[in-house]
């Protein structure tokens, strides 16, 4: 079982100390005897401990920035909301496929922002924007945030933001199950609560350093009878030999643990692995051993939204997927909505 996330080094940077989060933060990893360092800005950060590259990569994931969320204009977040809520960057799984790997580039370290208020008051403000309509905002963009929760709380903080909100609405995802402290808090069934899974196989060779599928269902079911709308996102998508049984088997674990309750309002997305030139370097040299199957002579390239073409399953490939997968969502899950497909 992966125990939840402690930091084997702290950086804090000077204003983080004028936030009740921050100085809570420090006294927590001072008395946990954690080293505490000074910095004047997370980019000033040079010299993280270790001897190369590997080292230097896993001790930087395991490395906490205690720091301000200075931009306070949110990036947008299709298909899943209208705006991502920047609560944290970073992650401290080791998932070999993941898009941070290249959005993070050379800093792979964690950051947790304590000027929650401030972002709260940001989140306001798009509401009142768009009202009466409904505002959805995604909180796990840049990172896993239930992952870090358990020490900051900031998550729990929105949940119940958003849960007394009138126009807002609040989701995210993890692969993490260490939910416990987020069962009481009140959401008014305004956050939904997703679970990234997928099957054995790409859990045990492609997802290190997270949560077991079988303890992502046991958690999915707590959240469950705390009475949260949940859903799944099946992601990455992986093609292997044997997926439709892995696709089938990961389908019937979910019906058989699920309670009746939550089927009403399930949610189910889809998205299909992707990588792009830049990631698959990334990806090898921080994961030199990887399984990951990264040919682009197998995929179908296909422009991205910021200029960057991302190689993606051939046409035939993915409507297999789609009618796969769907087909196992409508037999077990026939009230379930598939929000979309990517």
């Amino acid at each position: 079982m992966v125990k939840p996330f402690i930091p084997q080094l702290v950086y804090v940077e000077p204003q983080a100390l004028e936030y009740p989060l921050g100085q809570e933060l420090v006294s927590k990893f001072e008395e946990m005897g954690i080293e505490i360092r000074q910095t004047t800005s997370h980019n000033q950060i040079r010299n993280l401990p270790g001897e190369n590259h590997f080292q230097k990569y896993r001790i930087a994931k395991s490395t906490l920035v205690i720091g301000l969320r200075k931009t306070l204009k949110f990036d947008t977040s299709k298909p899943s909301a209208e705006y991502a809520i920047p609560l944290a960057t970073g992650c401290m799984g080791h998932c070999h496929y993941c898009y941070l790997q290249t959005t993070m580039g050379s800093k792979p370290y964690i950051r947790t922002y304590v000027n929650v208020d401030e972002i709260f008051d940001a989140a306001e403000e798009y509401m009142k924007e768009r009202a009466p309509e409904v505002t959805r905002f995604e909180a796990s963009c840049t990172s896993d945030i239930v992952g870090l929760d358990h020490l900051t709380h900031s998550l729990k903080r929105a949940i119940e933001f958003f849960g007394a909100s009138e126009y807002g609405k609040l989701r995210f995802v993890t692969k993490f199950a260490h939910v416990d402290h987020l069962l009481d808090a009140k959401h008014n069934g305004k956050t939904r609560f997703r679970f990234s899974v997928n099957d054995d196989y790409i859990i045990k060779f492609f997802e290190p350093g997270t949560s077991r599928l079988d303890e992502r269902i046991e958690a999915a079911v707590k959240v469950a009878e705390a009475d949260y709308p949940l859903g799944f996102i099946v992601a990455p998508i992986y093609l292997h030999d044997g997926w439709k049984e892995g696709y089938l088997e990961l389908f019937e674990k979910l019906e058989a643990k699920l309670p009746v309750h939550a089927r009403k309002d399930l949610t189910f997305e889809m998205i299909q692995h992707r990588f792009t030139k830049p990631a698959k370097r990334v990806i090898q040299e921080n994961y030199p051993m990887t399984k990951l199957e990264l040919d682009e002579s197998k995929r179908k390239w296909k422009w991205g939204k910021y200029g960057i073409g991302k190689y993606v399953y051939t046409n035939e490939e993915q409507e297999d997927i789609k009618d796969t997968l769907g087909g196992y969502i409508h037999k077990y899950f026939p009230e379930a909505k598939i929000e979309y497909f990517t």
